[in-house]
């Protein structure tokens, strides 16, 4: 019998060579592993613009190749094209960007300066500003200065004041003119409330002597006045006069604001007949009639008809004219109780220093009967005191039953309210009598 031995050295020969036959094959899958990551590393390494500006010619060389299969146009006419599309889209990108950053001037024309500035011709900057589109700007705001300062003439012009009807009758023979104001309408509303409370004040120029007014009618567009005055006027004289009505609005607690005025030059008009008509009312003076102004004055009137005891508080005064040389003045307030002509008794406030608007609240009693309050009047002057020489009067008004304007309406305001203090501005008019322009020291 035959014993086969499975352990012979031939069995480990054969495993030897088959180890050494599949040996050589792992070691090259090893190399072509590193290999591979190598190149994917230098792959990674190459730049981005590389990349993509090849993959754009490939791009580009298969769409030129079908565009010239499918059109059969030659190449230099695809390239003609493809730049013309390129440009467009310059072009576009320039306007958007121009329409996106450009500024525009008076909504129609862009300002110089900018992407404009550098896309343009002959910009001059100087320390980042267009000399240019400066010059230019300030030329249209010239011309669009004077075209408001034209349109904001014509609404000027274009306002209404309303009107005034009044009625002229010149009488050779006496020398005098009869002056009727019948009505007004259509005046503004001065007063919150939409309305105003006018009257209309008369005088000749040039002299301004005697002043008369209108009652005052209570809110009211169209006051109907139906008031007469008479003015002696020489024949020889009349033609150099002009008669004004100045139309006001009555304010108790300020200055009465001024509406506006109708001027009527009487060497103009045919005085042999009688004039009825109506005129429109033209605005107010400018502020040189303003500079000859006086100033204003504010005190309230009381009177106790039991105690016979007339109160006046002077409170302040404003606009004052300027007296020294300095452009201020010193002013006091002297208050004269007078009947028939004569003083009857005289006071006086304290000086304010310095100023052109002084503030007093200083309070003046005066015994007066009840029958005799109709009889007597009140000379309320300003003065300017002076260290030096005698104290000059600034302006003053006149109160009592033969006053006149508003001064006699402050009277008889004061008659109908008893016990009551009533208060009232009044403007400030001149000292007429030589004697009274000075006054001996306080």
């Amino acid at each position: 019998m035959v014993k086969l031995d499975f352990s012979s050295g031939g069995d480990e020969k054969e495993d030897e060579d088959l180890t050494k036959e599949f040996a050589p094959e792992e070691a090259p899958m090893e190399e072509t592993t590193t290999q591979a990551v190598k190149q994917v590393a230098t792959t990674t390494k190459e730049t981005l613009k590389d990349v993509v500006v090849n993959k754009v010619i490939d791009v580009k060389d298969v769409v030129k190749e079908k565009v010239m299969q499918q059109t059969g146009m030659p190449e230099w006419a695809v390239v003609f094209i493809g730049f013309i599309f390129i440009l467009l889209l310059l072009v576009c990108g320039f306007l958007l960007i121009r329409k996106l950053f450009g500024k525009k001037r008076h909504g129609e024309k862009n300002k110089k300066g900018g992407l404009k500035g550098f896309f343009g011709k002959g910009q001059d900057v100087v320390d980042g500003k267009n000399i240019q589109g400066m010059a230019q700007d300030l030329e249209e705001l010239g011309d669009a200065m004077e075209q408001n300062e034209k349109a904001q003439a014509e609404e000027k012009e274009e306002v209404k004041l309303g009107r005034i009807q009044y009625k002229l009758d010149y009488d050779f023979q006496q020398g005098q003119l009869t002056v009727t104001v019948i009505q007004a309408e259509d005046l503004p509303g001065m007063d919150m409330s939409g309305t105003s409370d006018p009257y209309v004040k008369l005088y000749l120029l040039p002299e301004k002597k005697k002043k008369v007014e209108t009652k005052v009618h209570r809110k009211t567009l169209n006051p109907v006045f139906n008031e007469t005055f008479i003015f002696k006027v020489a024949f020889n004289e009349i033609t150099a006069k002009t008669l004004v009505f100045a139309i006001y609005d009555f304010d108790r607690f300020s200055k009465h604001d001024q509406i506006g005025q109708v001027l009527i030059p009487l060497g103009k008009i045919d005085l042999g007949q009688v004039i009825e008509e109506w005129k429109d009312i033209a605005p107010p003076p400018d502020d040189k009639e303003a500079e000859k102004s006086l100033g204003d004055i504010c005190f309230s009137l009381r009177y106790v008809p039991t105690a016979g005891k007339l109160t006046v508080v002077v409170l302040e005064a404003k606009n004052l004219k300027k007296m020294d040389v300095g452009g201020l003045s010193d002013p006091y307030v002297k208050i004269v109780l007078m009947q028939g002509g004569k003083r009857l008794k005289k006071k006086k406030t304290s000086i304010k220093k310095c100023t052109l608007n002084p503030y007093y609240n200083e309070s003046f009693s005066f015994e007066v009967p009840f029958e005799q309050i109709q009889k007597v009047s009140l000379m309320i002057t300003v003065m300017d005191y002076d260290k030096l020489g005698s104290n000059d009067a600034i302006g003053r008004c006149l109160l009592g039953c033969n006053g006149t304007g508003a001064e006699l309406r402050h009277w008889m305001d004061m008659l109908a309210s008893p016990r009551r203090p009533i208060a009232q501005w009044h403007t400030l008019g001149p000292v007429e009598e030589e004697g009274d322009k000075k006054d001996d020291k306080k």
